[in-house]
């Protein structure tokens, strides 16, 4: 399905130097040649690449990996922020995502700069963080509600840049999301808030004093656009009047930079095998060959589900690359399914001799069922 897509949304959607807001057509749906139906599919079929990413990155922040990722959406009222971390951020394990919602600082925020609540909520190795508003409301809010000087909040431009810069030298994927709905679409969705009662909840009395300086926000998110979208942090305008779509491109764009990632499951700086023979000893001989028999059917169901996941990586990626930047892929992925076999050899070997140091009779139980009779594993 990659080839719904007719341009990467990584360069359909990213901020460049000749980037207009004005001209920005919120209804669109750049680089997608899809509709809605088209889009719900591909998030569940990417939301499960997505998923064995994340645990990927996970595993590898639990044993020492300094990898991370940082996803900043910014939005006016009822841009779909939310939606963000509910349909996106809830395809993937919960333990390994950070969710953070920052809104009218505390007394205690307010103490500090304004950089300090935003460091303390940052993701910790081997998570993916959310962060719902940012450190962005302080060039957006309080350039537009005149909270503070333009001598305050002017100079914090450079600032956020050195410090996103920081993060991502520190291992850190940056990627910046601004919803973009119109102007229309917004008080559509403001109406059915006062419309349906499961929705009031959402509305808030400073709704409508926000959205008469409707004008006053664009020339600061354009602002915000120019000044730090970057190379190494970069602003991705989404049109956001398709709910549907932005969630898409959130999924598309953070599976593409994950993937990109190289997200190896992390190798342990123990001996398998020895660790593995101590657990034997713990074991009846009977339990020990039915965990021998199990071996090969489970780990080469856990190998190939790992190729098929990289493989698909490799559509995704290269669905526009020429056949030889493909096959240089394919191929290193049948190397990596190599080395994971000759490993899984290695285990029946290692584990049909400790069995047959147990009980030689149940070893040779094994060797027939496996190999037939007169057979021994070589393995």
């Amino acid at each position: 399905m990659a080839e719904l897509w007719n341009q990467d949304p990584r360069t359909a959607l990213r901020v460049d130097a000749d980037f207009d807001l004005t001209a920005l057509d919120r209804s669109s749906t750049p680089g997608f040649a899809g509709g809605k139906s088209e889009a719900k599919s591909l998030m569940v079929a990417h939301g499960e690449l997505l998923s064995e990413l994340q645990e990927r990155l996970y595993a590898r922040g639990r044993t020492g990996g300094d990898e991370r990722v940082l996803v900043i959406v910014q939005g006016l009222d009822t841009s779909g922020k939310g939606g963000i971390a509910r349909h996106v951020m809830g395809m993937v394990d919960p333990q390994g995502v950070s969710l953070r919602s920052f809104g009218v600082p505390t007394e205690e925020e307010q103490a500090h700069h304004y950089l300090w609540r935003i460091d303390n909520a940052l993701p910790k190795p081997g998570q993916i963080g959310l962060f719902d508003r940012s450190h962005y409301e302080d060039v957006l809010v309080v350039r537009v509600d005149e909270l503070v000087p333009r001598e305050v909040w002017e100079p914090r431009f450079d600032e956020i840049n050195e410090w996103e810069k920081n993060l991502v030298d520190g291992g850190t994927r940056v990627l910046k999301f601004a919803l973009m709905q119109s102007y229309d679409e917004q008080a559509r969705r403001l109406m059915e808030r006062l419309d349906r009662p499961d929705k009031r909840w959402k509305y808030s009395l400073s709704d409508l004093k926000t959205r008469e300086k409707w004008d006053d926000y664009q020339l600061a998110y354009a602002d915000v656009f120019k000044r730090t979208s970057t190379d190494y942090a970069p602003w991705y305008v989404l049109p956001a009047d398709h709910k549907w779509f932005a969630r898409l491109a959130v999924t598309e764009i953070l599976t593409r930079v994950m993937i990109e990632m190289d997200l190896r499951w992390p190798a342990p700086d123990w001996d398998p095998a020895e660790q593995r023979r101590l657990l034997a000893e713990t074991m009846s001989s009977e339990l020990l060959a039915e965990s021998l028999a199990e071996t090969r059917g489970v780990v080469q169901e856990a190998i190939d589900a790992g190729v098929d996941v990289n493989l698909e990586a490799i559509e995704l990626l290269t669905a526009r690359s020429n056949k030889t930047v493909r096959n240089a892929a394919v191929a290193e992925v049948k190397a990596r399914r190599a080395v994971l076999e000759a490993d899984l050899a290695k285990t029946l070997a290692d584990k049909r001799e400790v069995l047959e140091s147990k009980s030689p009779e149940l070893a040779e139980a094994y060797d027939e069922a496996a190999y037939g009779k007169g057979k021994k594993s070589d393995g």
